[in-house]
């Protein structure tokens, strides 16, 4: 915030001393310039001496040996006017890299805080998951995250995709271990704590984000790049002018001309506008630095469920024993379903709405433990849930999930359910290699068969099944070492961020809200298209290159000043004066579109 502050007292300082120079009071004017001068000499020397902790020589340098310079040759109009230029790049640096993650919530948010304890007699009470200890009777309702490791007291279902990869629910049968950071999409369920609150499966995911996060490579941001080679070129200059003229203000104008503010806010303001296109596509890019990284993108790994696929189960095959009344069955199934809060109650519910079927009354609803749920539809007992094998004979299906309905005791209708690719994977894939992805690889959580099966149809040769968070981490530490330039990542599930913080640049698919993986990213896709992917790179491309291109045209220009200034053509304040018209066609340069992005193409 102070940087905004800065940008005003500098704006103050600069007009102020105008107005007052105009008026013929030349002390006051030199005092106004001054306490712009002294406030951009703190910031600058402050940013230097960051820079330097960080082991990079920044673009500070040379604003603080232009401030000092002036200041000591009494030039107080030129070293406000650098101070001014110093603090609007900054400020913009700052808000390109700032504008974007402030609506996101933290990773924690999603994490419970309390747990439903139950206590002797079956008492439930509210307590801090902190202080319950192993071995705890935990009750977990309908809907909520499961906050600890623990053995389940009876059969439920859960969501486990966010953790695993995997996109269907699962059940879990009396005793079997459940992680915590899973979601409850069942009934409600008790179980036994196995782990504490800190030893639990969700908590030690969050401690690897943040050690990823600690130990993720930092980019040099470009403006420095240009100044690591611009610095010894203007203090050379300026040396070898004041040594030929020895004349101090001919070698202060030297510097001044040297002032990099066109990197200062060319660069900002390319960035800063590569990220307003990005928006306009709901692609949020929280940092500058995503910009120049993304335009260097070489490998991509993308993870599969709610990235590639959609997700979540969608109906691909339904069969009836008579296919006369199959319309008839499946409104009574979805009639039934919609007193149920499932994704796969989700799935036949939208599946009926889609169809228009007919909606009936339902009445003596119940939850069959283990199976599914069953009430009386249209004077019909309904049942709808997972099937007992062998299937019947006329019912020839073979799906990752499998539902029946059964009508008056008699199974009438077989559902298989799939999560499939999204319209556009295809396509993206090509893309990101028309664009100069060298390498495309597909590592998720879920089962070999269904990853190889989604890698074929993408013709994606590089595929990785079963990942765990700390494989993932593995496999991108691996293409990091091997990249000359920035591994990306793709995901949007709790298991993806802590390689999504480890990555070069990590992208999430936030679309569905998942803080946990948005939080971790640099990038956020906010629209439930992978295809953002693609608009996304290829606007780096563009906010680079335009970058680029004005820095050099900016520093073409500030040579050619720098030049005009050591043979005594030109003095301080003009060459300041000079800087200001230098920086507006940086500016301009900038922000001219060059051609257009990769338009998004119409869903079909």
């Amino acid at each position: 915030m102070r940087r905004y502050w800065f940008v005003l007292v500098a704006l103050l300082s600069v007009f102020s001393g105008l107005a007052l120079s105009f008026s013929k009071q030349e002390a006051a004017a030199n005092l106004a310039w001054a306490a712009g001068a002294a406030l951009g000499f703190y910031f600058s020397l402050n940013w230097l001496i960051a820079a330097i902790r960080g082991k990079e020589l920044g673009s500070d340098v040379l604003a603080l040996l232009s401030i000092c310079a002036t200041a000591l040759t009494n030039e107080w109009l030129a070293a406000s006017i650098i101070a001014l230029m110093l603090s609007t790049g900054r400020a913009l640096e700052n808000w390109a890299e700032g504008q974007a993650s402030k609506h996101l919530d933290a990773l924690l948010a999603r994490a419970p805080q309390h747990a439903h304890l139950v206590g002797e007699n079956n008492q439930i009470k509210d307590v801090d998951i902190k202080i319950v200890p192993v071995g705890s009777r935990v009750l977990v309702k309908a809907g909520e995250v499961v906050p600890f490791d623990g053995e389940v007291e009876s059969e439920a279902l859960f969501d486990e995709s966010a953790l695993t990869g995997e996109s269907l629910p699962v059940w879990h049968m009396t005793g079997e271990l459940v992680h915590s950071g899973v979601l409850n999409v069942g009934k409600e369920v008790i179980l036994r704590t196995t782990e504490t609150s800190e030893n639990s499966t969700y908590a030690n995911l969050i401690r690897l984000v943040s050690n990823a996060r600690n130990q993720a490579s930092k980019g040099v941001r470009l403006a420095n790049i240009w100044a690591a080679r611009f610095v010894p070129i203007a203090i050379g200059l300026a040396l070898a002018t004041y040594l030929v003229s020895m004349d101090i203000k001919q070698a202060v104008a030297v510097i001044v001309a040297a002032t990099p503010c066109p990197l200062i806010l060319a660069v900002p303001v390319a960035l800063v506008s590569g990220i307003s296109r990005a928006a306009k596509r709901g692609v949020i890019i929280k940092e500058g630095e995503a910009i120049e990284r993304l335009a260097k993108a070489e490998v991509v790994l993308l993870d599969k469920t709610g990235t590639l696929t959609h997700g979540g189960p969608q109906i691909s095959s339904i069969i009836a024993k008579d296919e006369t009344k199959r319309e008839y069955y499946l409104a009574l199934a979805a009639s039934l379903e919609q007193h149920s809060s499932n994704v796969v109650a989700r799935a036949l519910v939208a599946h009926a709405l889609a169809n228009k079927l007919q909606s009936f009354e339902v009445t003596n609803v119940a939850e069959i433990h283990g199976h599914g749920l069953s009430g009386v539809v249209d004077n019909h007992r309904v049942i709808v849930g997972q099937p007992e094998l062998p299937l019947p004979s006329w019912a020839s299906v073979d799906h990752a999930l499998l539902v029946e309905i059964q009508v008056d005791d008699e199974i009438e209708v077989i559902i298989g359910m799939d999560d499939p690719l999204r319209s556009d994977a295809l396509d993206t894939v090509t893309e990101l290699r028309n664009l100069g992805v060298k390498r495309v690889l597909l590592v998720s959580g879920d089962r070999n068969q269904t990853v190889a099966q989604i890698a074929d149809e993408l013709s994606i040769t590089e595929y990785f099944a079963e990942c765990s968070p700390e494989h993932k981490l593995e496999i991108l530490e691996t293409e990091k070492k091997l990249a000359v330039g920035s591994v990306v990542v793709v995901g949007d599930g709790i298991n993806d961020a802590p390689a999504l913080a480890a990555a070069d640049v990590g992208v999430a698919m936030g679309a569905k809200g998942n803080t946990a993986a948005s939080q971790a990213a640099m990038v956020v896709i906010i629209e439930d298209s992978i295809r953002r992917l693609v608009d996304a790179i290829d606007i780096s491309k563009l906010a680079r290159t335009r970058a680029l291109q004005a820095s050099s045209v900016g520093m073409g220009l500030a040579l050619i000043t720098m030049v005009l200034a050591s043979v005594g053509l030109v003095n301080p304040n003009e060459s300041a004066l000079l800087q200001e018209a230098i920086d507006a066609t940086a500016i301009i340069w900038a922000l001219a579109p060059k051609r257009q992005s990769v338009q998004p193409k119409q869903q079909q």
